[in-house]
């Protein structure tokens, strides 16, 4: 399977502290890049995620923000501490004889003492279980958005290396005519420049050029390399690099091929190549 390294997802579920959302965004990258923003009540579950997401995934730029959605610390399920009731009681008492006409606390300045109004513990164990459910459901989701855009990737990169053998084939018919062509009009140059020059020398000079201009091999290898952008593209996985090292190769074919084109035609399809080659590119930068 193709995956791309552009997707989305979001899950939510409650927890002990509320209703958790999880927002999980990627774009292309050349390695895993884990970017979190995770409320500062929940830090502590950023090592799992890290480690949940780096299970799933091996490129990618991807952001992570975990939020406690809807808290509100007012309908939070509180009690009174008695400890530090008892040490604000005994603080107001010292404080009572050292103003002993200053007004005693009301019941508002006691609750908003520090420590006073408290939360009871929570359960850690059940917040990472409904941190870890919600984590599989938003990595299923976004492995198979980057699925199905995968799937779209392959096809395009499959339907440039159809375009491109197709142009191969229109092509190679019209290689040895080009040769000759080639040497029939390098000949006139030749006798043009050399004058009255040996006749030996004339057919040798033709004979070097015409080879240097023979293009059979550069159009075998970029079949070599069209079938292997196949192949990696059916086997699946993890190709993304594998198939932006093809393109390269595929592009410096492409490049030998124009510089010794010996005929409009061929100088034609190696542009053309070059073009379908670009764009395989681009598409193989956004394949994990």
């Amino acid at each position: 399977m193709i995956q791309s390294m552009t997707g989305y997802a979001a899950a939510s579920a409650e927890s002990p502290r509320g209703r958790l959302s999880l927002e999980l965004r990627s774009v292309n990258a050349r390695f895993l890049d884990l970017q979190f923003r995770v409320a500062e009540e929940l830090r502590a579950l950023e090592p799992f995620l890290r480690e949940a997401i780096g299970a799933r995934l091996s490129r990618g730029k991807v952001d992570c923000r975990l939020f406690v959605a809807g808290a509100d610390e007012s309908q939070r399920a509180q009690r009174l501490d008695p400890a530090a009731l008892a040490r604000l009681r005994a603080l107001a008492g010292e404080a009572k004889k050292a103003f002993p006409e200053s007004p005693g606390l009301r019941i508002a300045d006691v609750l908003r003492w520090p420590g006073v109004a408290t939360e009871p513990p929570l359960d850690e164990e059940k917040l990472r279980e409904s941190a870890a459910a919600l984590c599989r459901r938003a990595l299923d989701e976004l492995v198979a958005a980057r699925a199905r855009e995968g799937a779209k990737l392959a096809a395009s990169v499959l339907e440039r290396t159809g375009a491109m053998r197709a142009r191969l084939e229109q092509v190679r018919p019209l290689l040895p005519e080009a040769v000759v062509a080639y040497r029939a009009k390098l000949a006139e140059r030749l006798k043009e420049a050399l004058g009255s020059a040996d006749e030996e020398r004339i057919r040798a000079e033709v004979a070097l050029f015409a080879a240097k201009s023979d293009v059979d091999e550069e159009i075998e290898r970029l079949d070599v390399h069209l079938g292997e952008v196949e192949r990696v593209l059916k086997h699946g996985g993890t190709v993304g690099k594998r198939l932006d090292f093809i393109a390269q190769e595929l592009n410096r074919e492409a490049n030998t091929l124009a510089s010794k084109a010996a005929s409009q035609p061929i100088a034609e399809c190696a542009l053309e190549l070059k073009l379908l080659i670009e764009q395989i590119r681009e598409q193989a930068q956004n394949i994990e």
